[in-house]
């Protein structure tokens, strides 16, 4: 009778053993209440902690907008924290710098060799700038605790704003010289870009950098409300001028379409009234 009892408690030893492996292998990086007695060392940190942010980051970098990446945010920001907690903060935000500038640099190559079609190139740089502020949504929060403890106690700068400046800085200042030109003249071909494309792209850069609308105020006028000084009564004439000049390049396009105008419905027919 005691044969079978010894024989089944090897097997109730190894399912808890497999059990607590497998606990073991889904423990995040950084558990509740272990903080104190966990180290992080320079080589925890290069070959562990940074690959992790690192893979992550290229991930949302390169997301489609409007997409999914599944990622555990948590564990990112568990790895973050520990960094910040373990005085590897200067060297976490300049892993990050380093990382994003990198990025945004290749992505000012690519501009460069979208640059020989105008269509093409407005399209690709709206593009890329919702890409990368999209990813930045995402990515502040995640290094929220270094940015809080460390870039704005420490530097006293915000993280997000040194992520778009480097966008600014290795993108868009390197083009808007010759984007803004490009933009204008298709803003007066209706429909040569999509409105919601226009649209986009023309606050993405006024929110980058609002100095933007002094090189192009009536451009960005057109998009964004209450760039140019209220209107006057002596500006009324010159609106007018510019509605009834859209009106005749409507009328211009080879797919315009005219149709009868007046308020009769086509079913109608007169009747006279005696």
């Amino acid at each position: 009778m005691d044969e079978p009892m010894e024989d089944m408690q090897p097997d109730s030893t190894q399912e808890s053993q497999s059990s607590e492996t497998t606990r073991k292998a889904c423990a995040p990086l950084l558990r509740p209440g272990s903080m104190v007695m966990m180290t992080l060392t320079p080589e925890d940190y290069q070959n562990e902690y940074w690959p992790k942010l690192q893979g992550a980051i290229a991930q949302l970098l390169t997301m489609d907008p409007g997409s999914y990446i599944p990622i555990s945010y948590e564990q990112m920001y568990s790895c973050v924290y520990k960094c910040v907690c373990k005085q590897f903060s200067e060297r976490l935000y300049s892993d990050l710098l380093a990382l994003m500038t990198s990025h945004v640099q290749m992505l000012n190559t690519q501009l460069e060799g979208n640059m020989e079609d105008s269509k093409k190139f407005i399209e690709c740089f709206s593009y890329t700038m919702h890409q990368y502020l999209q990813a930045l949504a995402v990515i502040v929060p995640i290094f929220n605790y270094m940015n809080r403890f460390y870039v704005e106690n420490k530097l006293k700068k915000d993280l997000n704003e040194e992520l778009r400046r480097l966008f600014r800085i290795h993108v868009a200042d390197h083009h808007i010289n010759n984007l803004l030109p490009l933009l204008e003249e298709v803003s007066c071909q209706p429909f040569a870009i999509a409105p919601p494309v226009m649209a986009n792209l023309m606050r993405n850069l006024h929110s980058l950098n609002s100095e933007y609308v002094r090189l192009k105020p009536a451009l960005f006028a057109k998009f964004i409300p209450s760039v140019l000084p209220p209107t006057s009564v002596t500006d009324l004439e010159k609106y007018i001028d510019e509605v009834q000049q859209m009106q005749r390049d409507i009328h211009l396009l080879p797919d315009f379409a005219h149709h009868d105008q007046s308020r009769k419905r086509g079913c109608e027919e007169d009747i006279s009234v005696n």
